[in-house]
């Protein structure tokens, strides 16, 4: 799609996607030059899932904001989401296409909480068309596609929000105060766990849905039968649409992790290993990996478990007493947390405890302030913050994508300039034991040492040299040509 001037996507979009509508009938939001007025603004939400649910329940509870549009290609999810609203106000706008409710100038901004493959070309959408934007995590599905974004927020002069909302969480940002404060002395490195279980994904005879649309659900992605039960939820665990258990919430904690070493740029290099074990099912991503991020202040090591602490339990492992957090390790002691943290001395007494809310209500409160101010330096995470969070994510996928089987001596060998990120890959070699799993038969995936130019959006060489040319393929992958994401947004 080449760069559309608002008046042409209007025009395009009445046409193609809203019979009712005609170009002359439309006008620029009321929120699309700067205000102050005091109305509610009027949102629209794509993607009518759980997530989906969620924004509408909180915003239910606002009276800043109302949600006027509703659109989803599941006839069901858009069902489920319209009796939410019942009752509260005027029946919403509903449509299967997101180019409709795009087209309407009664909508202020958008919430978008869709799969990931769509977040992109659905942001830029919504920016050329005259709307802010609330986008979920990870804002992009690839890197490249999260420079797009940001380009085109600042081109159209949107407000772009992501919804990594531990950016508005109030005890994590008293806490990592105090860590620059140097209250914990030096910091030495950065350990975010994600010890979430993962059943297997239930392998079927290749299918095709026939209760949605399943062209326009694919969107950029090649329509393809699917070969697992379920359509939502679990296109996570493809890469064709998702982006694994780093990309899902391992974006949540690296953000947090970038905010507590002071990371203004990219990693210098990044390293990614892991594999899927015990489940022989129909998902892709891995449910075992690590990621290591070679910042100039601190490491940052990324775990994730999917499987439970030992066969035939629910319960998970933990790290520094955790199963979904960060512990930044310091000379001085520990700081360990997401909702709310609390700092250790290195005996383990509590130093100080940072209670948190989780930032859900204040994130979203960030966004609309900046929606009626238009002043983007307040906004808790912008597309650009959003883009650089997103993008270590793909980094560590990519390098795992493009690596090779190793030998726990090759792993070691890898790590060796980082103890720590050794000694959290020795203990995941232990945990898959627990599991039964020969790592000489079944030996990890190790990928090489990206490194990453300054801008972040980029690999400038890799330490297996082969690898190179496929993982920069993997920095933006093909899309089709009605949905591509486009060049000059």
């Amino acid at each position: 799609m080449s760069a559309l001037s608002r008046r042409t996507f209007l025009r395009h979009s009445a046409v193609v996607a809203t019979a009712g509508l005609t170009a002359a009938s439309l006008r620029p939001s009321a929120w699309a030059a700067p205000v102050g007025a005091n109305g509610a603004i009027r949102l629209g939400l794509i993607g009518c899932g759980a997530k989906g649910s969620a924004h509408v329940q909180q915003i239910l509870k606002r009276s800043d904001a109302r949600v006027v549009a509703l659109c989803d290609v599941d006839p069901a999810q858009l069902a489920k989401v319209s009796a939410l609203l019942a009752g509260t106000g005027p029946a919403p706008f509903t449509t299967p296409d997101a180019r409709a409710l795009l087209a309407r100038a009664d909508i202020d901004a958008v919430l978008i909480a869709t799969p990931n493959h769509w977040h992109a070309l659905l942001t830029i959408w919504a920016c050329q068309a005259g709307k802010d934007v609330y986008v979920e995590k990870p804002m992009s599905h690839t890197v490249w596609e999260g420079r797009q974004m940001v380009a085109a927020a600042a081109k159209y002069n949107r407000i772009v929000q992501v919804g990594t909302q531990y950016r508005s969480e109030s005890g994590l940002a008293a806490g990592i105060a105090f860590l620059h404060s140097g209250g914990l002395g030096k910091l030495q490195h950065v350990h975010a766990v994600y010890y979430g279980k993962r059943d297997a994904v239930t392998r079927r005879a290749p299918w095709y849905p026939t209760t949605v649309d399943y062209d326009t659900w694919c969107g950029p992605a090649p329509v393809t039968p699917l070969n697992r039960e379920g359509l939502h939820y679990d296109w996570h665990w493809s890469w064709a649409t998702g982006n694994g258990d780093l990309g899902n919430n391992g974006v949540h904690l690296l953000d947090v992790a970038r905010r507590m070493v002071r990371a203004d740029g990219p990693p210098r290099r990044v390293l990614g290993l892991g594999g899927r074990y015990v489940h022989d099912d129909a998902a892709e991503t891995p449910n075992t990996q690590l990621a290591v991020y070679d910042f100039p202040e601190a490491p940052v090591i990324f775990e994730q478990r999917g499987l439970p602490a030992k066969p035939g339990v629910n319960f998970m492992d933990q790290a520094g007493g955790l199963r979904v957090g960060l512990i930044a390790h310091c000379e001085g002691g520990t700081l360990a947390g997401l909702i709310g943290c609390t700092a250790k001395d290195p005996q383990g007494k509590l130093i100080k405890n940072f209670p948190g809310d989780g930032g859900v209500v204040a994130h979203m409160t960030n966004f609309l302030d900046a929606v009626r101010s238009r002043r983007h330096a307040d906004l808790a995470a912008s597309a650009a913050t959003g883009h650089a969070s997103a993008s270590i994510c793909h980094y560590g996928n990519i390098s795992l994508r493009v690596g090779t089987p190793a030998v726990a001596t090759a792993v070691a060998t890898a790590l060796a300039s980082f103890p720590a990120a050794a000694a959290a890959a020795q203990s995941l070699q232990t945990h898959l034991g627990v599991h039964g799993v020969d790592l000489a038969a079944q030996p990890m995936t190790l990928g090489p040492w990206l490194e990453i130019d300054a801008t972040g959006d980029t690999i400038t060489a890799a330490d297996a040299p082969t690898a190179l040319d496929r993982a920069r393929q993997l920095l933006r992958e093909p899309q089709r040509p009605t949905y591509a994401v486009p060049d000059n947004v």
